[in-house]
């Protein structure tokens, strides 16, 4: 079974280790120890009655749910069949410009969906000085007939960006889309979303997921913010039913249970810091500061190695670093976990 370039293929862990997928403790996939929210698993049990009828093809109540979290009038809104879907409406929107500037090391589905649409594709890397990962682009790459691409807090490093520091590249490029799959994460009084001013920009696309935050990344739900024109266009370029009744019914629920949410806030910070010193007191390992639900952590042996070795003799999966070439082999990422969770890693990485 080849490898794989995600994290949260149990499949292929399983067969390596030799075990049942469900006896992995997978740390490669960023998704919360915390949910499915109990008001989300209501709410799809609700809806198994109506299964038997098609979606609303315009998505109505849940584009009222995000429009009321968001305080955003709902035409601004575009829910779609995880944000996975959105990226590909985007990838051929920005393969329409002269190029498109994207921020390295990038997550594996960006070059995915440019490569889809021969998309001219120019890198720009973060400073790779260790704890100083920076947003700084060249000149040259600033230019009205170009697109950025860059996701905030940055994947894999945890980096977050503020928004200050994006704003100005709003200016300079013809469109902008800033991924917000981790912003949940970060505190309301800490977060750098740019969703405050996208009514003022209209080349500005921002996208969210609900599955991480929630843990429902199985029912595939994310959405798409920017200007109606744009977002009707991409419409029309779709499937009319991207997005099941019972992760609508989800969504809406999820977004309403401010008790889950506050409880996440409640748990990140320290569980992050229990995980973080644990790892920077094991020799050989470095871990990175993280504004997510990961980390991002430098290692001084193979860690497509040591991935195996967990597998084998703990039945653990981290995700290794090797679809980011920037990062190679010397880098691996763990999601945070529960208390017990994390030190059943911590545990293992001191003895291999």
């Amino acid at each position: 079974m080849r490898q794989p370039a995600h994290g949260g293929n149990l499949a292929w862990a399983a067969a390596l280790a030799g075990c049942p997928p469900d006896a992995i403790l997978d740390f490669s996939a960023s998704i919360s120890p915390l949910g499915p929210p109990n008001s989300a698993i209501a709410a799809i049990l609700s809806q198994l009655g109506n299964l038997k009828h098609y979606p609303d093809p315009n998505y109505s109540e849940l584009r009222l749910a995000l429009s009321h979290f968001h305080q955003l009038p709902p035409e601004w809104i575009l829910p779609g069949n995880g944000s996975a879907e959105l990226l590909t409406l985007i990838g051929r929107e920005l393969a329409q410009l002269a190029a498109t500037t994207l921020i390295t090391p990038a997550f594996g589905d960006y070059y995915r969906t440019l490569a889809a649409y021969n998309a001219n594709v120019l890198e720009s890397p973060l400073s790779l000085v260790t704890g100083h990962w920076s947003l700084f682009l060249d000149k040259g790459q600033r230019t009205n007939d170009k697109g950025l691409l860059l996701n905030n807090p940055h994947n894999p490093t945890g980096k977050i960006f503020s928004r200050d520091s994006i704003l100005p590249y709003l200016d300079q490029f013809a469109l902008v889309v800033v991924d917000e799959a981790f912003m949940d994460f970060v505190p309301p009084n800490e977060e750098q979303s740019l969703i405050p001013v996208v009514q003022k920009y209209a080349n500005l696309v921002i996208l969210r997921s609900l599955t991480k935050f929630y843990s429902l990344p199985g029912l595939r739900l994310g959405y798409a913010i920017a200007h109606p024109d744009c977002l009707a266009k991409w419409q029309l370029w779709r499937d009319p039913w991207p997005v099941n009744t019972l992760a609508a019914a989800a969504a809406i629920a999820a977004l309403q249970d401010t008790e889950f949410q506050q409880q996440t806030w409640a748990w990140l910070p320290p569980a992050r810091n229990q995980l973080f010193q644990g790892l920077a007191e094991i020799p050989g390992l470095q871990p990175q500061a993280s504004a997510a639900n990961f980390l991002l952590v430098e290692s001084q042996e193979s860690t497509s190695q040591l991935q195996h070795q967990l597998l084998k003799y703990h039945q653990i999966l981290i995700r290794d670093c090797l679809s980011f070439k920037e990062l190679g082999d010397r880098f691996f990422r763990v999601a945070v976990r529960e208390e017990s969770d994390n030190q059943r890693l911590l545990t293992a990485l001191s003895g291999e």
